[in-house]
């Protein structure tokens, strides 16, 4: 490099001092017209000029976000479950009053799809008493059984609480007969006693009660509980024969 175009040491020491000088004193300039615009502003909204920060939401940070979001299961619960009038064992009543001499094997809480007053294909026409809900309305879809397992479907609408559709299950067959009267001759303990069992175990909602059987061929009440805390469902398993809980299982999805 060319000697000519370099500043002697000491030259170049007093420049950069000139400059940090000129820096500094802009610096101050600056800080002091910022601190008398922050006072100006303070003064005309009658806010001091140190307030909380405050996040995207316009919530104060720091401060609790509210309750934590719910997951898609969990809206679904809580919007099914508030829109609904009738209680699981007022739709119960119904549907065995509806069909005679018939016992409750199957009660569940869900949307009414949009072919609820359609029959199955090949099947008999059903019973139609009163218009379906509208399409996911909530309905109670319940299934009775006569003492040789023949297996009747009741759907009622879970908002007034009327019989819309009443229809002999076209599916079953004659194993299918055996294995219900098999579990019904079993199951000592009836709907309200195990929904009682599992709701002493887990406060909630009941929104499915289903006679079946575990992987030891016991007659098993299987009861779905939805905690209107925090919308997490709990499957109780309760023994169709002495009324015993047997598994719990959470669903917090």
């Amino acid at each position: 490099m060319s000697s000519a175009r370099r500043l002697p040491a000491l030259r170049s020491l007093a420049v950069m001092s000139a400059l940090g000088t000129s820096v500094l004193m802009l610096t101050a300039c600056t800080n002091a017209d910022t601190t008398r615009s922050s006072v100006a502003e303070a003064a005309q909204t009658g806010s001091p000029s140190a307030t909380a920060t405050t996040s995207p939401s316009g919530s104060p940070s720091g401060s609790p976000s509210g309750s934590a979001s719910l997951t898609q299961d969990q809206t679904e619960r809580k919007n099914l479950v508030s829109a609904t009038k009738v209680t699981w064992d007022k739709a119960a009543d119904t549907a065995v009053k509806e069909v005679p001499d018939t016992k409750l094997v199957d009660l569940e809480l869900k949307r009414t799809e949009a072919d609820a007053t359609a029959s199955p294909s090949g099947s008999p026409s059903p019973s139609m008493p009163n218009p379906a809900p509208s399409q996911g309305a909530p309905e109670w879809e319940a299934k009775v059984a006569e003492s040789d397992g023949t297996v009747h479907r009741v759907d009622i609408d879970a908002v007034s609480g009327k019989v819309f559709r009443v229809q002999a299950d076209p599916d079953q067959d004659a194993d299918d007969k055996s294995q219900m009267a098999d579990w019904l001759g079993k199951a000592k303990q009836t709907p309200q006693q195990a929904v009682k069992a599992a709701t002493g175990e887990v406060k909630g909602t009941v929104t499915h009660v289903e006679l079946g059987d575990n992987d030891n061929q016991q007659a098993v009440w299987s009861v779905d509980v939805v905690s209107t805390d925090n919308w997490n469902k709990t499957t109780v398993g309760v023994d169709a024969a002495n009324g015993k809980v047997l598994t719990q299982d959470v669903d917090n999805d």
